[in-house]
């Protein structure tokens, strides 16, 4: 049996990060070779000197959505609503703080400029009949370990530089590194970049509450995988290219693919003893521990190595979590 307790690991409460770095190329990059065993300590801006000509790299392009509104009842209490799906019109489904709100309760936002009522529990009507512009009246959502309330540069860093189909609610984080300039240093050096769109939902921070791990059941995420795409990965494998997954979010939607789908939504769970169709390589963030991130990055790295390059970075003071510092794994 898989245990929950098999992905544990210590980290100093310093070590998470609260704000990114001014440059984002110059976040730490910690490099795994699966084959030795060993590590490597680099920045992130040295990063193409890994890849090789005729590399894929698979890019999430999801956009994360203003989805964060802040409000006051008529009564003058302050109402949080985080809005996580559309239904119809302008109807969403939510999660309420204070969780006491009690349904028809009337709520004002940006001083009454847009007003709704919840309908029922978990779920918020606007007045606003435009349903797009509802996100203009809301803030990022930064994760709840980033202990602080949204400023201007979360505005800016809190999205990759190629964010732009908007779906959702976390952002893709471990492309948060790349500059543009970045990317097309990259490219001249024959590396091919490519896209695919998954809609990060609230699963990403959803515990693992089982101890026996493939119990546990994944929120499904939407995903799509362009024809653009699946051209370009076909021509990789041809032309003995590797495929480099950038995030978990780009790993898992490849996975879907190699299952005969395109498009639609998933929920597939990946955790050690799962074997990977397409990726060859994998470039992530520091996830938290007990979680459904880390089990698929010790899927793709073996849990032993993986929790030692934990280890290694938390010896070496790295920044964890979504503005932290990252790793490639090859």
């Amino acid at each position: 049996m898989l245990k929950l307790s098999d992905f544990d690991y210590t980290l100093p409460k310093e070590l998470i990060a609260q704000y990114p770095l001014d440059k984002r190329e110059n976040a730490r990059l910690l490099i795994v070779d699966r084959k030795t065993g060993k590590f490597h300590h680099t920045v992130f801006k040295e990063i193409g000197g890994f890849f090789k000509k005729d590399d894929l790299l698979v890019l999430n392009d999801t956009k994360v959505l203003n989805c964060r509104l802040i409000g006051k009842k008529v009564t003058g209490g302050k109402v949080e609503i985080l809005l996580t799906r559309r239904l119809n019109g302008t109807t969403f489904s939510c999660l309420i703080q204070p969780s006491r709100t009690k349904v028809g309760e009337r709520i004002i936002f940006s001083g009454g400029k847009i007003k709704g009522i919840l309908t029922r529990r978990g779920q918020i009507s606007f007045t606003q009949p435009d349903a797009d512009k509802i996100y203009d009246f809301g803030i990022i959502p930064l994760p709840p370990y980033i202990k602080r309330e949204p400023e201007d540069l979360d505005v800016l860093y809190y999205q990759t530089v190629y964010a732009r189909n908007d779906g959702a609610l976390a952002s893709p984080t471990a492309g948060l590194h790349f500059t543009e300039k970045l990317l097309k240093e990259i490219e001249a050096r024959g590396v091919h970049l490519v896209y695919i769109t998954l809609h990060v939902g609230l699963g990403t921070f959803r515990p693992v509450k089982c101890e026996d791990i493939t119990t546990h059941k994944m929120e499904a995420e939407n995903f799509l995988i362009p024809d653009a795409t699946v051209i370009s990965l076909k021509e990789a494998k041809e032309n003995n290219g590797r495929i480099i997954a950038v995030g978990t979010t780009s790993l898992r939607a490849l996975e879907a693919y190699s299952s005969g789908r395109k498009l639609g939504s998933t929920d597939l769970f990946i955790y050690p003893g799962y074997k990977f169709k397409l990726a060859d390589c994998l470039l992530t963030n520091f996830h938290f521990p007990r979680t459904t991130l880390l089990m698929l990055v010790c899927a793709f790295g073996g849990r032993d190595l993986m929790l030692k390059a934990y280890q290694e970075a938390v010896d070496n003071k790295y920044r964890f979590y979504s503005y932290g510092d990252a790793m490639l794994i090859i």
